[in-house]
């Protein structure tokens, strides 16, 4: 490898050496070309309203054997179609089809799924602009619509 330049004029050198480097690094080169924003159902935003489509269930990976409790849901937003988990015991109790539900990421690394969830980036966190996790506790009844 060529040593870096030093001496006098040597910065502007150093400036397009560390610019060319910079390509080399993924989260520089996702950030630069926007393609969080491009390719994520979410648009860039922490949380995103949709509507329920389907109740289903998957399976989860290896070694568990659980039946994982999940929704389909149509982001407002956008129209994109994504799967979305939802958390605590029964919680597909209070969520029915056509439902305005609130989505956020799981938080998985680097925005993958995470768990033994396959291929499910996102989980519910209100129904019909209520707290799924007072519903689940009992501290609020689910509204009628």
């Amino acid at each position: 490898m060529a040593k870096k330049a030093a001496g006098l004029m040597a910065g502007s050198k150093l400036k397009k050496r560390r610019s060319k480097s910079r390509w080399s690094d993924q989260e520089y080169v996702k950030h630069t070309l926007n393609l969080k924003k491009k390719s994520d159902p979410l648009g860039g935003s922490s949380q995103a309203k949709g509507i329920v489509l389907e109740k289903i269930q998957l399976e989860a990976k290896q070694p568990n054997s659980a039946m994982r409790k999940c929704v389909r849901v149509q982001l407002i937003k956008n129209g994109r179609q994504v799967t979305a988990f939802c958390p605590g015991d029964g919680a597909t109790k209070f969520i029915d089809e056509h439902d305005e539900i609130m989505i956020e990421s799981i938080g998985g690394k680097m925005g993958r799924a995470k768990g033994d969830i396959p291929g499910v980036r996102w989980q519910v966190i209100k129904v019909n602009d209520q707290s799924l996790n007072a519903l689940l506790r009992g501290k609020i009844e689910k509204a009628r619509r």
